[in-house]
């Protein structure tokens, strides 16, 4: 008997990119001590007082089932927050609450793409954007972006892939490059969708992690609020990645139809977190902000730690929690480098490989401990790379 094939073909096939991650948790495993610059986890947690509400709302027993769609609380609680940052009229019926923004990813692609369609996405990507697309049975096409544009998608390169297309997704705050999708790259990806009929879903998760320009979310240009599904998540703005808790936002009779898919598979999302999602929210943007400041400031302190030499070469971060380093001059791959670098210094990097075509001879380094181990961790990697670099 065989497996269905968007099961097993979910990864495309040999290495999802993320074996310098595993082996890193192996080697942790066995007692080594290895420095984690990898996957996106905060290394503060959630606040106590969001905690204090789940606790208190589970105790008061919003352990039932909760609405499939959302709790028509934490759904205004959205509406109103994408309404106040983007100036787009929102209601809670845009609104579909789900576990996560990889849940968000996965209802917005059924909701646009059937089996065999072709949907698009831009390279680099965050790692399960191919793998949630095959999933649903359609077929996944890169837009390469290059390191020399600052990873900026252009329009003509959308263009080019958008016949026979249906979607395509885009991510800014980007991760892993840490861009920032300027005005003008935006209207042109609005310009192409409107000119060959795609759906955009645009993945906003850190559009609370801003260094440089303005995040601007494609849903508020003209033309677009009626073909764009925006993914957000709890997770990156509120640090509750554990938490599980996003949502999709979208015009309201598309709304309708992903709840009917909710219903049939995650059946909504803890009445008691989403609770706790809600009291988050009403607090403002200071918890934000205080979640963001660690990576603002680490930010500063990996361009100060890349000073005065000339073998790593830092992406310019514009957001996210994320930098890319451009490691090309020390000769190795992105892989061979993170692989040597964690037998050589016991710290973990992300290849670029993990990501795609147009990060190649790159990797990513997530700024995610604590400032002094941080710096640390750069000088030691710089130090590496000038030894591949025959410059020491």
């Amino acid at each position: 008997m065989e497996l269905a094939n968007r099961l097993t073909k979910i990864t495309g096939g040999g290495s999802d990119g993320w074996d310098v991650f595993y082996r890193a948790r192996r080697m942790i495993d066995a007692g080594v001590a290895v420095t984690e610059l990898t996957i996106g986890e905060h290394d503060i947690r959630t606040n106590p007082d969001i905690l204090k509400a789940m606790h208190q709302a589970a105790i008061g027993g919003h352990t039932v089932y909760a609405e499939v769609p959302g709790t028509a609380k934490l759904r205004a609680a959205v509406a109103a927050r994408i309404t106040q940052r983007t100036a787009v009229p929102t209601a809670a019926e845009n609104i579909l609450i789900t576990p996560g923004g990889q849940a968000g990813l996965f209802a917005a692609h059924h909701a646009v793409c059937d089996q065999g369609d072709t949907a698009l996405y831009i390279d680099p990507y965050y790692a399960t954007y191919p793998g949630t697309i095959r999933s649903l049975g359609a077929v996944a096409k890169p837009i390469v972006t290059s390191p020399d544009t600052g990873f900026q998608p252009t329009k003509a390169a959308i263009e080019a892939a958008a016949p026979s297309a249906k979607s395509l997704l885009i991510n800014s705050p980007n991760n892993p490059t840490g861009t920032v999708y300027s005005e003008q790259v935006l209207t042109g990806i609005a310009e192409a969708c409107q000119t060959h009929d795609l759906w955009l879903i645009s993945d906003e998760v850190y559009d609370t992690q801003v260094w440089e320009g303005t995040h601007i979310s494609p849903r508020s240009l003209p033309g677009m609020a009626e073909r764009t599904l925006v993914v957000g998540s709890m997770s990156k703005s509120h640090a509750m990645t554990g938490s599980r808790v996003g949502w999709v936002c979208g015009p309201a009779d598309v709304i309708g139809h992903l709840i009917t898919l909710a219903t049939h598979t995650t059946y909504g999302v803890p009445g008691y977190i989403q609770d706790a999602a809600t009291f988050a929210l009403g607090q403002g943007t200071k918890p934000e902000e205080a979640v963001a400041a660690p990576f603002r400031r680490r930010r500063e302190l990996t361009l100060q730690a890349l000073a005065d030499q000339n073998v790593i070469r830092a992406v310019p971060a514009q957001g996210a929690m994320y930098v890319m380093l451009d490691i090309r001059a020390t000769g190795l791959s992105g892989e061979g480098f993170a692989n040597a670098l964690l037998d050589a210094e016991h710290i973990a990097v992300m290849p670029g490989e993990s990501f795609g075509q147009g990060a190649l001879g790159h990797v990513r380094v997530a700024m995610t401990i604590d400032d002094d181990s941080y710096v640390s961790a750069l000088q030691k990697l710089v130090g590496f790379a000038k030894k591949q670099a025959n410059l020491q």
